[in-house]
């Protein structure tokens, strides 16, 4: 696609070139291999019963902080006609903290700056990550730490120009009611930039999301709210066929030629109507009444041990604001893995969307990627016989597959298999309830708002943008 100029008003229709005049893509792996070099990076496991400033709560059971900031591990109870169906240990955070990209305009490209970030949790220890990522108890200093870096752009009277200001969700399985500002400030005056930041295009990070485990989870949900320009309608065709459907599926508007299967209000309707059917209640419960669930020295861990446990770890990161520290990760078993099925219809590209109810979300059910598996599922765990079928078959003709990373702060090398299979004319169009064909413009359009789409369905969507 030729044109994805975000849209700051006088930026709108601009078109931004695939290389940066700042730095190429080999500077970029140049630089990001002296950042590897040149931090003191060390993870090592810990008790939980050993870690400094953390206790278990004696009324509770609860995991605690000190300072009774930055998060706690309680229980989550699940019930439903009733009777409880479920439980397990819970990430409750209820700050709301930054998730904020700074980006200016240089030789009429925009670019963002980008930062070099170490999280405990991270496979790879650096990650690609917004400008600022910080919880509230992070930025207001309760760790006594250094000041977070670039965070007057974000707040106070000498922020940038807003593009970007929404509260988006994360991990519905694993937080209780987690929600972020994800954030995009447009600046035009001199930027210094840190060692660990540079400035990249946007089509440079679209390529870097082709690297597993490069481009983090916080970055990829502010770059999927970004508001992108369309391709005009004049623009010829590619010859390629499932790129100019996927150039028209970012063309639907509803005064414009390009059709969808279904209108916004319909879509809402469907959206709000799944909601409805949700028949079960979740409620925080403390820790020690958990069942199924056994608390030792070292982890917290399911008996079947087929979905997650809470570890300990130490922590040494000489980039960071605090130097040391230590805290519990939740632990998963296993991959995930997220897949969007696109079908053009009518010529337009639309994704198969899912209405997902998830224990932790704040609103009960978010849009997600049409196949969602949190890790521990299979393919058998599937409901819908055509959506298994499709999987274990191999079908249809994949145009992004890729492993990425969850939230390296309060996840352990959590990795989520990312998919866009694209199928045929011979693929439902008709499919059950929970399930809506919608385009990607209609996609991004829900991205205004939070409480839409979830947070797989944003990575994919990031992802998405770097095929056009």
């Amino acid at each position: 696609m030729k044109r994805l100029a975000v849209l700051p008003g006088e930026l709108d229709n601009r078109p931004w070139a695939p290389d940066s005049t700042l730095m190429s893509i080999s500077d970029f792996h140049a630089w990001w291999a002296q950042r590897m070099a040149a931090g003191h990076f060390s993870v090592e496991r810990k008790p939980l019963t050993a870690l400094k400033d953390w206790h278990f709560e004696s009324d509770t059971g609860n995991l605690a902080h000190a300072s009774g900031r930055f998060f706690t591990i309680e229980g989550l109870q699940i019930r439903s006609g009733g009777v409880e169906t479920g439980s397990q240990p819970i990430i409750n955070q209820p700050e709301i903290g930054i998730l904020g990209i700074v980006v200016k305009e240089f030789d009429g490209v925009l670019h963002c700056l980008m930062q070099a970030k170490m999280e405990p949790g991270n496979v790879n220890t650096l990650q690609l990550s917004p400008t600022v990522q910080a919880t509230r108890s992070n930025y207001t200093q309760v760790h006594k730490g250094s000041t977070t870096r670039y965070l007057e752009y974000f707040v106070g009277p000498g922020r940038g120009q807003v593009l970007v200001d929404v509260l988006q969700s994360e991990q519905g399985a694993w937080f209780w009611r987690k929600r972020n500002r994800n954030m995009v400030v447009l600046v035009t005056g001199d930027v210094e930039v840190h060692e660990d930041y540079c400035w990249l295009s946007l089509a440079q990070i679209g390529e870097l999301t082709q690297v597993d485990n490069l481009v983090n989870m916080d970055a990829r949900t502010v770059l999927s709210c970004m508001p992108f320009s369309l391709p005009g309608e004049a623009d010829a065709p590619t010859g390629d066929d499932f790129r100019d459907a996927l150039i028209r599926s970012y063309q639907y508007q509803p005064d414009r030629s390009a059709p969808a299967r279904h209108t916004a209000g319909e879509i809402l309707s469907w959206f709000t109507e799944a909601k409805t059917r949700c028949d079960w209640s979740a409620r925080l419960v403390p820790l020690a009444k958990v069942s199924g669930w056994t608390r030792g020295e070292h982890e917290i861990a399911d008996h079947e041990e087929r979905s997650f446990r809470i570890i300990g770890v130490e922590v040494e990161a000489g980039t960071r604001e605090v130097k040391s520290w230590q805290q519990p990760l939740l632990y998963p078993r296993g991959e995930g893995h997220a897949a969007f099925v696109a079908r053009p219809i009518d010529g337009v590209l639309h994704l198969l969307v899912q209405a997902r109810p998830e224990y932790g979300l704040m609103d009960m059910v978010e849009m997600s990627p049409t196949i969602q598996l949190h890790p521990g599922q299979t393919v058998s765990d599937i409901k819908e016989p055509f959506l298994r079928d499709l999987l274990v078959s191999g079908g249809g003709t994949t145009h992004y597959d890729r492993m990425l990373s969850e939230e390296g702060g309060r996840f352990y090398n959590a990795l989520t298999r990312y998919q866009l299979i694209e199928v045929g004319q011979d693929f439902p169009v008709d499919v059950p309830p929970n399930f809506c064909w919608m385009t990607v413009r209609q996609l991004i359009d829900l991205l205004r708002h939070g409480h839409y789409l979830n947070i797989e369905a944003r990575s994919l969507l990031a992802c998405i943008h770097s095929l056009s």
